[in-house]
């Protein structure tokens, strides 16, 4: 069993090793981009016991919000964090286009630095954002019984004029969060292909045209229903998995549901 005195630390110790009495199977010692090194132990314990919770909850992504949910109190706002330190980072980047890059003989000290500290504020504003992603999925599986995720993937927007915010918010890193927490959890994770989620009603399930993005509300042409556009989706998106499907054509393929005036009531 590893202990306090197995391991020879050299600086500051930010965390210690396991110290409730648990058996380190193994333990991996690695070091990041930065120069830092980090002791990973693999333990064997108990799996704690979860409470149980009661409702769902869908989730619509986005890159003005974050993750909408069907109650408002759930949302992932998006924080910015590399928008924050980009005076930070415009100063550095900067400074490393007056040194010596290393094309024209060997790289300056101060293009070292200076790479170094890009490298720094990139990382610091990775993990302010996978922190409140991880604080988020903890509130939303420890309030919800049933999960329901748009199968988002946000590589589109990498070509996208939306690219530098899209990468800020980590939509893939909010939703593997989520992801890996509800399972962990015992929670049913539904994930929900996002066609057509953004053009159906979720009062009445009638489809209508395809929006513009500039266009922030929903109204629906057959009920006159009106909610926010990504609102309006993550209901979508909750009422396709409680009826057990993947997506929205599923349900509107299926022939037992009640048709009212050429639309399908859900």
């Amino acid at each position: 069993m590893f202990g306090a005195d197995t391991l020879s630390f050299t600086g500051e110790r930010k965390r210690h090793p396991p110290s409730r009495g648990w058996v380190a199977k193994l333990c991996r010692i690695t070091q990041d981009c930065l120069g830092h090194w980090y002791a990973s132990f693999v333990v064997r314990h108990e799996v704690e016991t979860v409470l149980a919770a009661g409702g769902g909850v869908g989730i619509d992504w986005g890159v003005s919000v974050t993750a909408t949910t069907t109650e408002a109190e759930f949302d992932l706002p998006f924080l910015g964090h590399r928008k924050r330190c980009a005076a930070e980072l415009a100063k550095a980047q900067r400074r490393m286009a007056r040194r010596h890059s290393g094309k024209r003989g060997p790289q300056s000290g101060g293009y070292q630095r200076a790479a170094r500290q890009v490298a720094k504020l990139h990382k610091k504003a990775a993990r302010q954002t996978r922190h409140d992603s991880r604080v988020w999925a903890q509130r939303v599986v420890a309030a919800h019984g049933l999960i329901a995720v748009e199968d988002f993937r946000p590589r589109f927007l990498a070509k996208s004029t939306m690219a530098r915010k899209a990468a800020d918010a980590a939509i893939g890193g909010a939703k593997r969060e989520l992801v890996e927490q509800g399972v962990r959890a015992g929670r049913r994770v539904v994930l929900v292909q996002p066609a057509f989620t953004s053009m159906t009603c979720s009062d009445c399930f009638a489809r209508a045209k395809r929006p513009e993005l500039c266009e922030r509300t929903f109204r629906c042409p057959e009920c006159g229903y009106t909610a926010c556009r990504d609102r309006n989706a993550a209901r979508v998106v909750l009422v396709v998995a409680e009826r057990g499907h993947v997506s929205v054509e599923d349900v509107r393929q299926v022939g037992h549901l009640l048709r009212v005036g050429g639309s399908v009531a859900v």
